[in-house]
């Protein structure tokens, strides 16, 4: 609804505003007449109407006070003959996605206008508070206001130097789905969903990105243990724990040939290097029996390219499988001095883990009391829950 009213307000806020207006307007039509056949159909009409009518209402004023305000170019937004990006959705994430903007502003304005995702789950995606971020996306609002950002659709040619910013909102958009930061359940299926198929579109407007197939790669990869990840009452399974023989290998294969093709082109990115992590995971016949060693090497190569501590974090895991977890503490315990990961509640859960695995109780319950202390997701909760009972579980009798 609200892709297809911006390209008829030509403005975000104005659509927002529109969109809201429709829904309120549905509640009292609805009530009294019943819900239309076609409710979605009702809502995005009703939303464009009222845009036009701010159009409109613009229209006079302009006529009207001709000293007081610049005039428009147009009138009204004129509706191109031929899409360059032919999906709504997509097509309002390459618009936020302005260079104009900062590209945390594009990335979290696009993530709270376009994808539904809310402003606490975008915040724990970026390791910042919810008021900063909320501080952002406000700042993002009023610099495109203050600088007359149009709402236009880009150019073919200049899809390329947003691509970046836009995989990066499909990346979180399905990460926030994967494991969902807050609530009761895991996953958030529609966001995944919703994530693959944008990148789907994506891929299909352009092809011959390494970058594009590598995320689609990613998502394919990552999504095909969906089934696995929880157990019938909903417990959260570790990789270890699951069900290998019941990955979707239709996914799997698709993924692995996109990440080879990405990596024919000799331009191999981070998506394309995390794709490859995950096709190491998913063609492994054991947890035990994955190819740690070729892990750290890509997680190396990912390090160059992509200087992040959440990466160094998920190489200690891969360290502890190759050389110890002692090894792998050391790296984890110097990543703690990272503020970026301070309120990040897998790295006090992977050093619980380790702590446990080296025989050290006491230091791995504190470890996973802080972890509790900072994780918002329920099944993740009752998870690290359950390791801290074990680990506090008196191993024999005083008596």
């Amino acid at each position: 609804m609200l892709a297809a009213t911006a390209r008829v307000a030509g403005d975000l806020d104005v659509a927002e505003e529109c969109v809201q207006d429709a829904y309120v307007a549905a509640l009292a039509a609805w009530a009294r007449d019943g819900v239309p056949e076609k409710p979605g159909a009702w809502l995005t009409a009703t939303a464009k109407r009222k845009a036009i009518d701010v159009l409109r209402r613009e229209k006079v004023f302009r006529s009207k006070m001709p000293l007081l305000v610049e005039p428009a170019e147009a009138e009204f937004p004129e509706e191109s003959g031929v899409d360059v990006v032919p999906d709504d959705r997509l097509r309002l994430v390459f618009t936020c996605c302005h260079p104009a903007l900062a590209r945390e502003a594009q990335v979290a304005l696009t993530l709270r206008l376009v994808c539904g995702v809310s402003t606490g789950d975008i915040a724990r995606a970026f390791l910042v508070s919810e008021p900063t971020m909320a501080a952002r996306v406000t700042r993002a609002k009023k610099k495109i206001a203050a600088a007359r950002i149009p709402y236009r659709v880009p150019e073919a040619a200049e899809l390329p130097e947003r691509l970046d910013a836009v995989l990066t909102v499909v990346h979180l958009l399905f990460t926030t789905g994967h494991t969902a930061p807050t609530g009761g359940d895991l996953i958030r299926a529609d966001l995944v969903d919703r994530a693959v198929h944008l990148t789907r579109m994506l891929l299909a407007l352009m092809p011959d990105e390494p970058e594009v197939r590598g995320l689609l790669a990613l998502l394919l990869l990552t999504d095909a243990r969906r089934a696995t990840r929880t157990d019938a009452a909903g417990r959260l399974l570790t990789l270890e724990q699951q069900d290998r023989s019941a990955w979707d290998r239709t996914a799997i294969a698709e993924g692995n040939a996109l990440v080879l093709g990405a990596f024919r082109t000799g331009r191999v990115g981070r998506y394309a290097l995390q794709a490859a992590i995950a096709s190491l995971h998913a063609v492994a016949p054991s947890y035990a029996a994955t190819d740690w060693p070729q892990l750290i090497r890509l997680y190396d190569e990912l390090l160059n390219r992509w200087p992040s501590p959440v990466v160094g974090l998920n190489r200690a895991v891969a360290v502890s499988m190759v050389d110890g977890p002692a090894a792998a503490l050391a790296e984890v315990d110097a990543l703690a001095a990272d503020p970026r990961l301070a309120g990040y509640h897998y790295l006090p859960a992977i050093r619980a883990d380790l702590l446990r695995r080296l025989d050290r109780p006491e230091e791995a319950a504190d470890a996973y009391r802080i972890a509790l202390a900072l994780v918002a997701n329920d099944a993740e909760r009752a998870f690290l829950t359950a390791r801290l009972a074990e680990t506090t579980r008196p191993a024999r009798s005083e008596h």
